[in-house]
């Protein structure tokens, strides 16, 4: 009977605590909630170099706020890390210039960032000759 009885205790007292971690996690981020609802946030400013782990910074009347934010290192530097765009597949080869082109239409653009509707990428043509399925 006594161990029934502390096992009890032992669950009772687990309930608690994990109740108590729980209401001070969700008043930790009532701390963090802000009233104002036009934020204005500049680009992500990466720690180092121009690609990797950096910060936004984000200001609304009289208050202001930095949050985390990663600019991965194949981004389009041309477009900027916030504007994402919709890709159609690459034109054919210009004889005249040498040059493949493709046009990408905004998908999404991220933290009030000022991105062009439509934009267009070139790449070199390939100087490789693309050979047939090896069955044929």
């Amino acid at each position: 009977m006594q161990v029934r009885s502390l096992f009890l205790l032992l669950a009772l007292i687990l309930v608690a605590a994990t109740a108590e971690a729980g209401k001070n996690k969700k008043e930790k981020a009532k701390k963090d909630v802000s009233k104002c609802e036009d934020w204005r946030w500049g680009p992500c400013v990466p720690n180092s170099k121009d690609c990797g782990l950096g910060y936004r910074e984000g200001t609304c009347k009289d208050e202001s706020k930095k949050l985390k934010c990663k600019i991965p290192c194949n981004w389009k530097k041309k477009f900027g890390a916030d504007c994402k765009y919709k890709f159609e597949s690459w034109g054919g080869c210009s004889a005249q210039t040498g040059l493949k082109t493709r046009s990408g239409i905004l998908k999404k653009a991220l933290y009030n960032a000022q991105c062009e509707e439509t934009v267009y990428v070139t790449k070199p043509c390939s100087s490789k000759i693309k050979s047939k399925s090896k069955g044929q």
